[in-house]
This record gives structure tokens, sequence and C-alpha cells, in this order.
């Protein structure tokens, strides 16, 4: 008897209904389940819940009478629903949680994870053999690059650098408003995203669901089509221009040369092998010069894969990393995404995006969202569960190391060499969002003192014996026995608490 194959809502591209190599049989009857329960246990953003759902129904209509699609209050109850006690498939889902679910279901068998280009068995390899000084992104992206042979040329790295990241981290030019970039794919709505939008609407007012931000226009891909033809415009049109400004920011372009497909991928709708591949072309076609492609190629089948490996071989109680023992609440203005009651432009701007549209790019999510989180020291745990829900690309497999390990510190050095923040001076750099800010990235104390500047000395000033042994920080922690007005400092961040800056 040929077995059902069950889909989780972020396995929607065709790797995970192939017969290839442990795969679903071609003829397999498949199921989804659009389980009410996910929106319940917690408030997401609006504009993901739409996302998630559009998507879902385009690919279910896309399969026709092939898919059993089931709405119910939970997985269980539409498993039970759609097949009984019949024997199901389901490729391992990306989740502890979703993956507890179906080890615990007894008829359920788990396939072999799909949509990354390195096996869960591969990176326990390396890992195991790596990871005595600590794991490093580095050595793990050239290891993918050789086993897939990315950007290599005769066993060397195309143009002779690894790493080409000096070359990607150039400010906005001076007096733009935009980077002027052809603009990104914009998909149109459906009347599947109209009956989205209703039923949204109809659980919010009945008091069913709550959620947070803006559900606008649709902005990212919902079908395995939106997703190549997002692909597609980014190689050809917008690849060219991504690497040197990558790391920097626009009030009034949010975007600039990104891609924009880390909602598709995650959804499953594009495969990470096709996004480099296609990008990789591109350069060797003198379409696009090295630098932009081997900064999206470290994006994709470094920093993600690394990411999706490390939330599995780092294990549960990795949540619960809390080195700097920051344990203080997110304020209410955050957690709502009021941009509106924040002063400082930098992360009001940065609130506002999220708020609008469920994305920024990375920079404004580590180096504002996430320094401005480190430096009040809130707690870590709850920031992460804040960029699950806020974010439309955001997933458990994908926030818990990139804001516990990354943004927070919170594992004391296990994914990173020191804590990522700053004070306004790189803001002031990379970006045109302090010329009109009433603070000023150069004042620690007084009325127009920069949040980010004060909050960078405080944050020294409260780790500083964990700090100064560190050979990154113990120069900055060195520095703080040379403020003056350090006492002065202190006392104000102290009055300034978790009102909004």
């Amino acid at each position: 008897m040929i077995r059902t194959h069950w889909l989780f809502g972020d396995q929607l591209g065709p790797v995970f209904t192939a017969a290839d190599d442990g795969g679903p049989p071609a003829d397999a009857p498949l199921l989804m389940i659009e389980s009410r329960s996910v929106f319940r246990r917690r408030r997401f953003h609006r504009a993901k819940a739409h996302l998630v759902l559009s998507a879902m129904r385009h690919r279910a209509a896309e399969l026709g009478d092939r898919v059993s699609y089931v709405k119910a209050d939970s997985y269980r109850e539409g498993l039970r629903k759609a097949v009984g006690r019949k024997p199901v498939t389901v490729h391992h889902p990306t989740s502890r949680a979703a993956a507890a679910l179906v080890t615990s279901l007894g008829n359920v068998t788990v396939l072999p994870p799909r949509g990354f280009l390195v096996s869960r068995e591969e990176f326990a390899s390396w890992a195991d053999t790596h990871g005595h000084g600590g794991l490093r992104l580095e050595q793990f992206y050239r290891h993918v690059r050789r086993e897939h042979d990315l950007l290599m040329d005769g066993g060397e790295p195309a143009g002779g650098r690894w790493n080409l990241d000096h070359d990607n981290r150039e400010p906005p030019p001076q007096g733009v408003r935009k980077l002027g970039a052809p603009a990104p794919y914009r998909p149109r709505e459906d009347d599947i995203d109209a009956e989205v939008r209703h039923d949204l609407d109809r659980w919010e007012r009945a008091g069913d669901v709550s959620f947070v931000g803006r559900d606008g226009p649709r902005r990212f891909p919902a079908s395995r089509r939106e997703a190549l033809a997002a692909l597609r415009r980014f190689v050809e049109y917008r690849l060219a221009g991504f690497g040197a400004h990558e790391d920097a920011m626009l009030a009034a372009d949010p975007a600039l040369s990104h891609s924009l497909l880390s909602a598709p991928l995650n959804l499953g709708l594009l495969h990470p092998a096709e996004c480099v591949e296609r990008a990789e072309a591109a350069w060797r076609a003198g379409e696009a010069p090295l630098n932009s492609v081997e900064g999206f190629v470290r994006q994709i089948a470094g920093w993600r894969e690394y990411v999706w490996h490390l939330y599995w071989y780092f294990g549960e109680e990795y949540r619960r990393s809390n080195a700097l023992r920051h344990t203080a609440p997110l304020p209410s203005w955050w957690d709502e995404l009021d941009a509106d009651a924040v002063t400082a432009r930098c992360l009001s701007t940065a609130l506002r995006q999220v708020r609008d549209t469920g994305w920024t790019h990375h920079i404004p999510r580590l180096m504002v969202l996430g320094s401005y989180a480190l430096q009040r020291g809130w707690d870590p745990e709850a920031l992460t569960d804040w960029f699950h829900r806020s974010f439309v690309d955001g997933y458990d497999w994908v926030m818990l190391p990139n804001v516990v390990g990354m943004s927070q510190y919170a594992d004391g050095g296990r994914m990173t060499t020191k804590p990522y923040t700053s004070g306004g001076a790189y803001i002031d750099r990379m970006s045109d969002l302090c010329g009109d800010c009433r603070y000023r990235p150069d004042r620690r104390v007084g009325e127009d003192a920069c949040p980010f500047t004060a909050g960078y000395w405080s944050f020294l000033h409260r780790h500083r014996d964990l700090l100064r042994g560190n050979v990154r920080t113990a120069g900055p922690v060195s520095g703080l026995d040379r403020l003056r007005d350090l006492p002065e400092l202190l006392r104000q961040e102290h009055d300034r608490g978790d009102r909004a800056p």
C-alpha cells in the first residue's frame, strides 16, 4: 500500500515530493494540514501569517486532486481526520517541536530532511573534527565550497581568495537617498490572497487569534512560479550591484540590492543549490562581479547552512544559553512594533520596516535591533521568540542560532568570537540615518546623547570582567578608564530604563 506523504507549510517546493533518493513514490497521495493552533500559540506578524497561508493554499491548488488539504485545530486533529491510523511519511521537519510531534505519532515514518546542501551526518562529522577550538563559519564555508565545487577553479577559490568581505563593506554613496538598483520582484495578489486576508480578518474579529504588524500587499513569493521569477530578477538585474553595499542602510531604500529570497527559501519554494548555481553562472558569464557573487554564495551556502546545522548540533539546551545573564523583559513598544514611539531615527526606521513588511536586511537586524537589545540586557530567549514571530522569514531554526549566538552572544562565544554591538559611529558611517536624528552619534551623555553610543559604553562597563579577557574586546574595555563622564553615563542609562529612546 502506498502511504500518504505529509507536507508541512515550509516544505512547499518540488524537492519535498520528489521520489528520488528516499522520497515518497511519484504517485503517493499528499496531505497538507492548516493548523489554527499554530497562530494561537504565538502572536505572529500579520504579513507572515498571510504569506504562510497563501503559500500553502497556492501549493494545494497546484497539486490539485493529488493533495488532501485539511483545515483543523491542530496537526493531530488534521492527521486523524485525513488518514486515521493509516501509515504516513514526512520529510524531517525544520523545528524541534514539529520533529517531536511527528516522532511521537506511531503511524508516521520520518524521511531525511531536504532543502539544504549539507546532510546532518556530514555536518556532524565536520564539526566533530573542527570544533575543538570553537566552530567558525569561515572553515565550514570553505568546506561547503570544496565539497560542492562552488566558485572553485582547479581546487582553489575563484579569484584566489575565499573571503571578499573587505570588498563588501562599503558605506552608501554620499548624498543619495536610494542606491538606484532595479526594483526587486513584486508578486501580484490573487483570489487566494483575498481569501486568506478574509479568513485572517474573520479570525481576529472573533478573538480567536491576534497578530502584530501590518498586512499590506504581499511582498514575497507564495508559489514556485513566483519564487523562480524572484530568483531570475535578482540574478539578472540586482546581483551585480549586491556586494559592495550589502552592509549599508538607507532610510528610503530598505531593500538596496538584497535578494529578498530568504522567505521563499525558508518556505521550501527554492532550493539553495539552484540559487548559488545561478549566481555562479552569472559570474562565469561576466554578468556579475566576483565580490557580489561570493557575498551571495556566502549568505546561502555558508551562513544559512551553518545556522541550520548548529540548530540541531547544539541541542535543545542551547535555547537557554545566557552567558551574559541578561533577563530584562522586552518593553511593550518593542513588542508592539510601535516605531512611532521611538525618536532615535535608526531604531524607528528598522522597527517601521518590520512593522510594515515583516522584513529588514541583516544589518538592521544585527547592528540596530539586535545591538540595542544586547546593550539593554534583554532576555535572549524572549528576543529569539520576537524575531521568530515578527519576521516573514523567521523560523525557530533560523532565529535561535542567529539571536542567541550571533546577535546576543548568549552562548559565550560558541558561535562567534565577540559580541556584535557598536556605538553610533558605525551606524553613522554605514547609513544616512544619523543626519536628521535628534541624537548625535559622537555624544555619550546629555539630551542629545546617542542611545547606541551611550548603550555601548554601558554594556562594556557591565561586562568588563568578561570582555577584558577577549582579545577582540580588550582594547575597547581598556578605554572605559579614560571616560571621565562614565559615572554620569551610567546614571543616564539607568534612568532611561525601558523607555523608547
